[in-house]
């Protein structure tokens, strides 16, 4: 089996964005505030926007089940207040899981949290609560920085994280740490924003010692961790200069690492620096990187080749593929297990 663990529903029909476009307009007054009431999408209109697309692409490269979630430019934390994330975020699971309904050996549902810039995160845990215990959500994606790009949230390591921390424990479901669209001029959203939140979201884990505190805790950071796995030799210096532990022993028994790196250098580096068990397959395909690489004919996002062609063994490739993703989202594990896979 090949379990892709990250993928987003970029292919929604319009009429989500035209719901979004009401609900901002009317935070400037020039309109009245949608009711979730007026988003009619029909299952039809959902089977018609993902077979053409994520499933057609899925089936052309053997994937068997993606990890889907709302789109991650769409979330867009820094639009409104609270009560606009709420309804958002409410109404973008809503749609991953009538998707992974539909369609329940393909897609495993992942929900977008409604965080607010200022706002106390633990105001985003009865949505956790509910897209877990009603829609079966086997993962979560968690913003470090809802401001989009000026990185006004404390630390991933903050106590103020820790209510949503718990309770991510106690449903023993991993968050992928994944920001949303950039609003600073100076940091594009996926060739800037994406990567660098990666990387300052690995160097805050390694600053504190978060894990002492939830020895369980799972987080997965995407697009092969941004630099980290460039930069490992000044992380492992930087840890010890912190007087912190091996970052085998710190961080690399609760972080993981997806394959959204599009070409083979790139991934050899990661699979070659990186544990293998700290490596989960994905491709955030259809994502932000969407075209055919001149020097390979194939898309840049096709990641399983990459892997397929990497130093590893049978055992890790498979551990890469399946193996790994079935022990950091238990959830998926016992959902494909119902299923008899």
């Amino acid at each position: 089996m090949i379990i892709d663990c990250h993928g987003h529903y970029t292919t929604a029909p319009p009429a989500l964005a035209a719901w979004r476009e009401r609900q901002i307009a009317a935070l400037a007054g020039s309109a009245a505030a949608p009711s979730p009431a007026d988003l009619r999408i029909g299952d039809d209109e959902l089977r018609e926007s993902v077979e053409p697309n994520q499933l057609r692409m899925m089936d052309e490269r053997g994937i068997d089940v993606t990890v889907f979630s709302p789109r991650a430019s769409f979330m867009a934390h820094h639009v409104g207040d609270f009560r606009t994330s709420v309804a958002w975020a409410a109404l973008c699971n809503e749609l991953c899981a009538r998707v992974a309904a539909l369609y329940p050996e393909r897609f495993a549902p992942a929900a977008m949290l409604p965080q607010s810039p200022g706002v106390d995160p633990a105001t985003c845990v009865p949505e956790l609560t509910r897209c877990v215990e009603e829609y079966g959500a086997v993962a979560v994606n968690l913003n470090p920085d809802p401001s989009g790009g000026h990185w006004t949230a404390p630390p991933l390591t903050d106590r103020s994280w820790y209510p949503l921390y718990e309770k991510l424990v106690e449903y023993d479901v991993p968050a992928m740490v994944h920001v949303s669209t950039s609003v600073n001029p100076a940091f594009h959203t996926t060739g800037a924003h994406y990567l660098n939140a990666d990387t300052t979201a690995f160097m805050q884990l390694v600053q504190g010692d978060l894990f002492a505190d939830f020895p369980t805790l799972r987080l997965v950071l995407p697009h092969g961790g941004g630099a980290v796995p460039y930069h490992w030799g000044r992380f492992r210096g930087l840890a010890m200069a912190l007087g912190k532990p091996p970052l085998e022993e710190h961080v690399l028994g609760n972080v993981f690492f997806d394959t959204c790196v599009y070409h083979q250098p790139g991934i050899d580096l990661l699979l070659d620096v990186v544990p293998a068990r700290n490596v989960l397959f994905a491709s955030e395909m259809i994502g932000a990187v969407r075209d055919i690489d001149p020097c390979t004919g194939h898309h840049f996002d096709d990641t399983r080749r990459y892997v397929e062609a990497s130093a590893l063994s049978a055992e890790q490739v498979a551990a890469v593929r399946e193996h790994n993703a079935r022990s950091v989202y238990p959830r998926l594990d016992a959902l494909l297990k119902r299923q008899g896979r």
